[in-house]
């Protein structure tokens, strides 16, 4: 067993769009139609054929509350790998991306939380 999809819920799928492959640096990977929305996936450059993440609509009324309450405990939804926090964050913030935590050393990993203008926090981890 593997996981191959997992996903987040955005707002608006062609905003997400953009910031996930633009600023982030994902890649495009599905982008099929399906009436009012479409299945929307993108993947990591490094591994075009590994997990994807699905930009899913957030319509449903449940999926408003549980994103609203994990911003509301600035939980984020979901973690990204980095090579090197520091980096990606000075990257980042010079795209002009909102951080709601700086890098910070939690003991084996340092992390940082940024706002992916889709009512999502996002972590990025790196190892020590």
């Amino acid at each position: 067993m593997r996981i191959t999809l997992t996903s987040v819920f955005v707002d608006d799928q062609e905003k997400a769009l953009r910031f996930y492959t633009d600023v982030l640096g994902f890649t495009k990977k599905n982008d099929i139609p399906l009436g009012e929305h479409r299945w929307l996936t993108v993947v990591s450059p490094e591994q075009p054929d590994g997990v994807e993440l699905v930009l899913e609509p957030d319509g449903h009324p449940v999926a408003k509350a549980y994103k609203a309450g994990l911003v509301g405990d600035g939980i984020p939804y979901n973690s990204f790998t980095v090579a090197d926090v520091q980096a990606e964050y000075d990257r980042l913030t010079a795209l002009g991306v909102t951080f709601t935590q700086p890098p910070t050393v939690m003991g084996p990993v340092t992390t940082a939380v940024l706002d992916d203008t889709c009512g999502n926090l996002l972590q990025i981890a790196a190892m020590n």
